[in-house]
């Protein structure tokens, strides 16, 4: 039995170490005052390969904010001197990433398995979509709604109980890759759907008469790729021709606003919006899904990190959504309901005013195919472990959200007709 631990413990070990190491890397947040402070910054990101955690790309970058970035060992030092001859105010969120890292597992001794309370590899969230399923043949259902670049099968899973034309809510985690508290949540959230039906009155109303598409895991070959090479990979794996850079960024490659605002048409960016609109697989299957499903989903729940925000349209403009009060009341009452667990503060509003400008997401796109309810969920935190959230804070963390994604379904029900 010490043997197989031990062989746990290694495997687990290298899966994590492979690739990048993150050694002596730092995670720093600046005080942007102006757009002097915003140039320091851009100029800083053109001479420095610099990793944008909070907003994601130097273009985003608002006066009177924080900036959140990762910045590799050998460039501490420089990018450092470079804040302090500038007078930059700037804190040291993550003192040396790889222990932060390393951290977030609250045991290296991990059994095998699916566990709500830890983070799980995709081959263990993928053999978790079987096995929920088939327990609960009577409220859970499982399809492919397509297949990722690398030829893995995209599983979405209908909860609900049996019914004709049942208006449904459709909901989506691991957008972007490094993001791993989302999809946790969304494994929480079918879970506590199942486990609660028939027991708690709200859920076991919601079930009979809503569905709930749950796709976990939206960017499967990122989020693989973030378990064995490089932890802190964003983007899809594609391949472009004319470039070595890999990747699109899943939510700057939906049809709305393709990539006029706060998206880069260059592949090597974080922020690549594709060569077109739904160029990635993974995009154009969830978006053949929608359309193909327009009449019956009245509700579109997108969940990310970090932030601690709920965003509504309109993310690639200025301009306000047409039910744009309904909107407001709605995050506002639903960020009250999560702060009532824990006392966890989010903020709220339409993306681009909010967060900042950003086209091609699919809040938006969902939102402009006729589904009034579009929100995005920024869940924790506010950047002291920004996407290394420890495990200890997934179990919190999924039952504030619960709390939101519930009052926002009895919303979405009691205003259907």
């Amino acid at each position: 039995m010490l043997a197989l631990l031990v062989l746990v413990t290694v495997s687990l070990a290298s899966a994590h170490h492979s690739g990048e190491h993150f050694e002596g890397e730092k995670v720093l947040r600046v005080n942007v005052e102006d757009e002097n402070h915003i140039n320091l910054i851009q100029e800083l990101a053109s001479k420095i390969q610099i990793d944008f955690w909070k907003p994601d790309s130097a273009t985003q970058i608002k006066p009177h904010s924080t900036v959140d970035f990762h910045v590799k060992a050998e460039d501490v030092a420089n990018v450092e001197d470079f804040l302090e001859q500038n007078e930059l105010q700037y804190e040291v969120l993550i003192n040396n990433l790889r222990s932060v890292l390393e951290a977030q597992f609250d045991s290296q001794v991990r059994a095998s398995g699916h566990n709500y309370e830890k983070y799980n590899n995709w081959e263990t969230i993928e053999a978790w979509t079987q096995q929920i399923a088939a327990d609960n043949p009577d409220l859970i259902s499982r399809s492919v709604i397509g297949t990722t670049f690398e030829g893995r099968s995209m599983y979405l899973l209908k909860i609900g109980k049996a019914g004709t034309n049942k208006p449904a809510i459709f909901m989506d985690c691991g957008f972007h890759a490094r993001e791993w508290i989302s999809p946790a949540f969304c494994q929480w959230f079918v879970r506590e759907a199942v486990r609660t039906y028939g027991r708690e009155i709200h859920m076991t109303e919601l079930l009979d008469k809503l569905d709930f598409y749950v796709l976990p895991v939206v960017n499967i070959d990122g989020y693989v790729y973030t378990w064995t090479k490089n932890r802190m990979w964003r983007k899809t794996r594609s391949t472009s021709s004319g470039t070595a850079c890999i990747g699109t960024d899943p939510n700057r490659n939906f049809d709305a606003g393709w990539c006029k605002i706060g998206a880069s048409r260059s592949p090597c960016d974080e922020t690549y919006c594709g060569p077109a609109a739904e160029s990635e697989k993974e995009t154009k299957a969830l978006a053949d899904f929608i359309r193909k499903n327009l009449s019956s989903i009245k509700g579109y729940l997108t969940i990310h990190s970090y932030s601690q925000m709920m965003l509504y349209p309109y993310s690639y403009d200025y301009k306000l959504a047409e039910n744009n009060a309904e909107l407001n009341a709605l995050a506002k009452a639903t960020v009250n309901e999560l702060a009532t667990l824990h006392n966890t503060r989010y903020t709220y509003g339409p993306g681009a005013t909010t967060i900042y400008p950003a086209a091609g997401g699919s809040d938006d796109w969902a939102y402009d195919q006729g589904i009034k309810y579009a929100f995005t969920f920024e869940l924790r935190d506010k950047g002291r472990y920004g996407f290394a959230l420890p495990e200890s804070q997934i179990r919190a963390t999924c039952e504030e959200t619960m709390l939101a994604i519930k009052h926002v379904a009895n919303y979405i029900l009691e205003h259907l007709y």
